[in-house]
């Protein structure tokens, strides 16, 4: 995919902070895969180490859609390199279906965070945006024609795939360190991620997770939504674009890659 115009959908939604309220729903989606949940498990550490997980994941997303050619190429070359290396009884984290419903995720993620927080995307600029995103998946070796066409195809797809989600022992597990990771310092931060991704979630999923909610709870995060559309939008566009600009700073200040200490995979 060629580099994207400073007006793509691609480059303008990612550039928006309100995204990152998504980040422990598209966390959870993803390891609702069996499959994904055993890879996560066998070879990740973000318990013990957030901050790099969060910090490489958002390199290689930033990287990706905000970067320069050359920026793109070398953080997608790493992750692909990283990802060669997972592999074990029941999953390979380049399988084409891993790859497809990973970045499937995350496409849906920035796509109902941006319509919650910012406004709607029309169909015209929904379709592009659909087209610009396959690259998460097509650059660490997703066939381009596995990637769904169209938004109806999209839809299909993702109705298809959620229906074959299972929350298991081993993602209720992930889903316990992802909320309480070692150091207590974060805990007030995944508190918040875990009450939205609460809200998020379908009602199904969310009980597999054994994340609390009521009446009050689901008032509490339809007023935070509420709230959050009518203020968000009306902030200066510099300070919404703030965390993706800082995280390109420290992305090329390290010369395009922060490599962390332990284990790390899936993003």
């Amino acid at each position: 995919m060629g580099r994207s115009s400073e007006e793509s959908p691609l480059r303008r939604i990612h550039s928006e902070a309100s995204l990152l309220g998504g980040a422990a729903y598209a966390i959870l989606l993803q390891i609702a895969h069996p499959s994904v949940a055993q890879g996560v498990h066998d070879h990740s550490d973000f318990a013990s180490r957030p901050l790099d997980r969060l910090r490489g994941t958002l390199y290689y997303v930033y990287g990706t859609s905000l970067g320069t050619d050359e920026e793109r190429a070398r953080v997608q070359a790493i992750v692909r390199a990283m990802h060669r290396r997972v592999n074990g009884p029941g999953y390979r984290a380049l399988d084409h279906d891993l790859l497809l419903w990973v970045a499937a995720t995350l496409f849906h993620t920035w796509t109902r965070l941006y319509e919650m927080t910012v406004g709607e995307i029309d169909g015209d600029e929904f379709a592009v945006f659909l087209r610009e995103a396959a690259v998460f998946a097509t650059a660490l070796g997703l066939p381009e024609e596995d990637w769904p066409a169209t938004p109806e195809d999209f839809d299909a797809y993702w109705a298809e795939a959620v229906e074959r989600l299972e929350v298991g022992e081993t993602a209720l597990g992930l889903s316990r360190q992802v909320f309480r990771p070692d150091n207590r310092l974060w805990w007030p931060v995944t508190s918040v991620q875990r009450f939205l991704a609460g809200g998020l979630l379908p009602p199904h999923l969310r009980e597999d997770f054994e994340i609390p909610w009521s009446p009050a709870r689901q008032r509490r995060f339809d007023r935070l939504v509420r709230v959050t559309r009518a203020v968000y939008p009306r902030l200066p566009r510099a300070l919404r674009a703030l965390p993706s600009r800082l995280y390109l700073r420290s992305m090329r200040r390290n010369g395009g890659w922060t490599r962390p200490r332990g284990r790390r995979v899936f993003h």
